[in-house]
C-alpha cells in the first residue's frame, strides 16, 4: 500500500508537495475563471462606439443646385402666378371696372365732328367691363367718321374711357350733285359741320363726281393745293377765288370776282401765279374793252383770248336782243 502510494506521487516527492502543489493549481483555475467571468461582466455594460453616418447625395453637387435653383424658380413663378390669377379674377368680375354710363366715356378735340356719331360707336361699351372694351376697334371705328383724321382710346382706371379726336382740317368747298360739303386736302369730303359756331371762307370746287374713287379726288385735291400754294405765296390771292374747276387736270379754271363781276380764267396747269398777276395788272383795261367779259384764257405766251367760252356762231339777232359774244385774240403788252 505504502508502496503504491508512493508510485502515484512520485518515489522522490513527499506527499505534503504534492498536495500543495494541487492547492496552488486548484486555486489558479479559480483565479482564472473569476477574471473570465469579470471580464464577461464587464463586456455586457460596455458600449461600443458609434460610427458617424456619411450620407451621400445620388445626385452630382452641380446637378444637385441645379435642382434646387430650378425648385426655387418655380416657387417663385408659383407664387406671383397665383397672385396675378387672383387679380384677373378681380378684375373681370368686380363691379368697379364697369363703365356705369356715357358720364363715364370723356370725349375731347370734337368741335366739327357730330358728339353723336361718337357715341354711336363707343355707346355700345356702356355697361361693359373696362377691360373688355375692344380699343383698338374703337379707334378704327371712330376714324371712319368722315370728320375724325385720327382717335386715340384709353381706359382710366377704374371705370372710364378717354377718348381724344384730331379733326380733319377744311380747305375748301366742293360742290357733288346737288350737295354743297366741305374737303380736306387729301380729298376727304366731311359735309358741314356739326357746330353752327364754325364759319369758313373758301372757293367752291366743281367738277368731282359723287362716284368718283378716292384716289382720283385725291389728285384733283394735288392740284388744288398746289395752286393755292402758288397764288398765296404773294398775298391772299386765293381770297379773291369763288370757284375753282377740277374738272379738266390740264386747264384749271378759276372764277375771280372783282368790282366789275364774275370772270372765269384758264389757267392752265402750271405757272398759276404769273397768270393770275397778268390777269390783275389787265383786267380793268379789258373790261373797257369788252362790255360782256366772261372769261379770259391766258395758258398762251404772247396772246390772250377774251371769252373763249362763248359761242362763237354768229346768228341774226332779233332788235333788242343782245348779240352773242365771240371769242376775240388780245396781245399781250
Amino acid at each position: 500500500m505504502a508502496r503504491d502510494q508512493a508510485e502515484f506521487y512520485g518515489q522522490d516527492e513527499p506527499r505534503t508537495s504534492v498536495a500543495a502543489r494541487e492547492r496552488a493549481g486548484h486555486a489558479d483555475r479559480l483565479s482564472s475563471r473569476a477574471i473570465e467571468l469579470d471580464d464577461a461582466e464587464d463586456t455586457q455594460f460596455l458600449r461600443t462606439e458609434k460610427r458617424v453616418p456619411v450620407r451621400r447625395s445620388p445626385l452630382p453637387k452641380k446637378a444637385e443646385a441645379r435642382v434646387k435653383r430650378a425648385l426655387a424658380i418655380a416657387a417663385v413663378v408659383f407664387v406671383f402666378g397665383s397672385a396675378a390669377l387672383a387679380t384677373y379674377r378681380y378684375g373681370v368680375h368686380s363691379w368697379r371696372f364697369r363703365i356705369e354710363s356715357s358720364d363715364s366715356i370723356e370725349i375731347s378735340g370734337v368741335q366739327n365732328a357730330s358728339r353723336a356719331h361718337v357715341m354711336d360707336v363707343v355707346g355700345a361699351d356702356i355697361g361693359r367691363n373696362i377691360f373688355f372694351v375692344p380699343l383698338e376697334d374703337r379707334k378704327h371705328q371712330l376714324e371712319q367718321i368722315p370728320w375724325v383724321e385720327s382717335a386715340t382710346v384709353m381706359r382710366l382706371l377704374p371705370n372710364r374711357i378717354a377718348i381724344q379726336i384730331q379733326e380733319r382740317t377744311p380747305v375748301a368747298f366742293v360742290q357733288i350733285g346737288s350737295k354743297i360739303n366741305l374737303i380736306d386736302a387729301h380729298g376727304v369730303v366731311m359735309g358741314l359741320p356739326a357746330s353752327r359756331q364754325s364759319k369758313y371762307s373758301f372757293p367752291v370746287i366743281q367738277g368731282i363726281a359723287e362716284t368718283e374713287p378716292f384716289s382720283s379726288r385725291n389728285a384733283a385735291m394735288k392740284i388744288y393745293n398746289r395752286l393755292v400754294h402758288e397764288l398765296d405765296s404773294e398775298g391772299s390771292n386765293s381770297q379773291q377765288l369763288s370757284e375753282v374747276d377740277l374738272s379738266d387736270p390740264e386747264d384749271v379754271k378759276v372764277t375771280a370776282n372783282d368790282s366789275g363781276g364774275a370772270v372765269v380764267i384758264h389757267l392752265g396747269n402750271s405757272d398759276f401765279l404769273a397768270r393770275y398777276k397778268l390777269y390783275v395788272a389787265h383786267i380793268a383795261e379789258w373790261r373797257q374793252q369788252f362790255q360782256n367779259l366772261q372769261s379770259i384764257d391766258l395758258r398762251y405766251e404772247g396772246q390772250i383770248i377774251v371769252n373763249p367760252d362763248a359761242n362763237n356762231t354768229n346768228h341774226a339777232a332779233p332788235a333788242g336782243d343782245r348779240p352773242v359774244p365771240t371769242p376775240v385774240r388780245h396781245k399781250k403788252r
